[in-house]
């Protein structure tokens, strides 16, 4: 007892954690991916141990293998995200369907369903923001129209990302696993004591892992942005002592050359994808100082302060709005140069920013949350219009939450996900109508107030 009392107190929550992982693994075996189904509480049953659920009338919508294959992602993503496929039929009540399934499961996490030709998700607010879900949610179904397995893999992949906390404990339980009695769990749990403090050191290396690969992706986008400044700067070809020099445009020009300095000593020492944003921010000051001096230079009124370019922040300022709209949907304003205006005036889609993903080279606005930092300095940061702007694209979808530039700390009361906290749940996170976003192509939910 005295080396117990003195080893669990350093074990601490990690300790907590795990020793629900060894109950789990005595409770029951997690049922497959595609078990049967009886009804809503055999499909919460289903998720508490598995991540995703196929009624056998759905398995048209997705397949066996498949089901496993986006079950293996979400446990090797260790996100608490629930994926179920079900059929329209009576036991699924579309107007509280997604209210009563987190209430039966029980658990904080993401929540997906596919229901007939209809898709929904939300998510508990301390794991997934409400606006990120509502836009992810947007942009899947838009993108993917059609094609479940397409849709769900593309909506798992964004949200194991961006949802916080930790894959429940009971997905971990196995037939397998389980002992033949006291001797096997009192060995089970000293192997979790004694591999706890490695465990916790194993995902905090994993998670440090896949920041330095998303920083090294950033650093190149970056670097480029700072080269193409710098020889902006070599273009305009100013000398703070030429004939009709005057102190406005020193001011302008010594203001271009100190934030072109202030983004090479950032990026220097950028440790973490989020201390990208500082960097472009300065770009972005330096580009509209340099439009100054240019204004000054030719006897022209200054521009406004304005936004950058939508399509690609290294044309500087923007001029004016147009109307856009991203493949599949709705047009809105976008801040636009001159040239690029031109362009769209002429029924022409400008040349977006390319930047690079595992997929290859994307418009920025398609690459996903991990340049969230990248977008955020040039046009503002969390809460921004980009936010707005980029609506129905997988980086709108992640602009509007605070996570996608600050490891924001959660609130005290607010239970991580992966938690069981039963029916006790902030129903507005899993409530209120479509809001226009619909079903598209039929099959949805219905309305109602959820």
């Amino acid at each position: 007892m005295p080396v117990a009392r003195r080893v669990l107190p350093r074990l601490g929550p990690v300790l907590a954690v795990l020793a629900l992982m060894v109950c789990a693994m005595f409770a029951s075996a997690p049922a497959p991916a595609h078990a049967a189904g009886a009804g809503l509480d055999s499909v919460a049953e289903a998720l508490k141990k598995s991540p995703v659920y196929v009624d056998p009338r759905a398995r048209d919508q997705l397949s066996e293998a498949d089901a496993e294959d986006l079950a293996k992602k979400i446990e090797d993503a260790g996100k608490p995200v629930f994926v179920a496929v079900l059929p329209e039929a009576a036991e699924f009540p579309p107007g509280t369907l997604m209210r009563d399934l987190r209430t039966q499961v029980g658990i904080t996490g993401v929540y997906a369903v596919h229901l007939g030709d209809g898709f929904n998700a939300n998510a508990d607010s301390s794991v997934m923001s409400r606006n990120a879900v509502g836009n992810l949610t947007g942009a899947v179904k838009r993108s993917h129209s059609g094609d479940p397995e397409g849709l769900l893999t593309a909506f798992v992949d964004q949200a194991t990302q961006q949802a916080k906390g930790q894959a429940p404990a009971t997905w971990s339980g196995s037939e397998d696993d389980q002992g033949s009695g006291g001797a096997a769990v009192l060995f089970t749990v000293g192997v979790v004591a004694a591999a706890g403090a490695g465990g916790y050191a194993l995902y905090r290396r994993s998670k440090k892992k896949r920041e330095r690969a998303e920083l090294d992706a950033l650093r190149v986008v970056v670097d480029e942005d700072i080269t193409a400044f710098g020889e902006e700067l070599d273009r305009l070809d100013f000398h703070p002592s030429e004939p009709g020099a005057d102190d406005a445009m020193r001011q302008d020009y010594t203001h271009a050359l100190d934030t072109y300095d202030k983004a090479k000593e950032l990026m220097a020492v950028a440790a973490e994808p989020q201390d990208v944003q500082p960097v472009t921010a300065a770009l972005e000051e330096g580009r509209f100082a340099l439009a100054g001096l240019a204004a000054r230079r030719a006897g022209i009124p200054v521009p406004e302060r304005r936004a950058p370019c939508f399509f690609d922040p290294r044309h500087g300022p923007s001029a004016m709005d147009a109307m856009w709209a991203p493949p599949g949907g709705m047009p809105r304003n976008v801040p636009v140069c001159e040239a690029d205006a031109d362009l769209l005036a002429a029924a022409q889609e400008p040349m977006a920013r390319q930047v690079r993903t595992a997929h290859g080279s994307e418009p920025y606005w398609n690459a996903g949350p991990a340049y969230a930092p990248w977008a955020g300095g040039y046009f503002g940061g969390a809460g921004s219009m980009l936010g707005g702007l980029l609506v129905g694209t997988m980086l709108g979808s992640v602009l509007n939450a605070p996570s996608a530039f600050a490891d924001t700390a959660p609130v005290d009361s607010a239970p991580d996900g992966g938690e069981f906290t039963g029916a006790d749940f902030n129903p507005g996170d899993f409530g209120g109508g479509f809001e226009g976003s619909g079903f598209e192509g039929g099959g949805d939910f219905g309305g109602g107030d959820w």
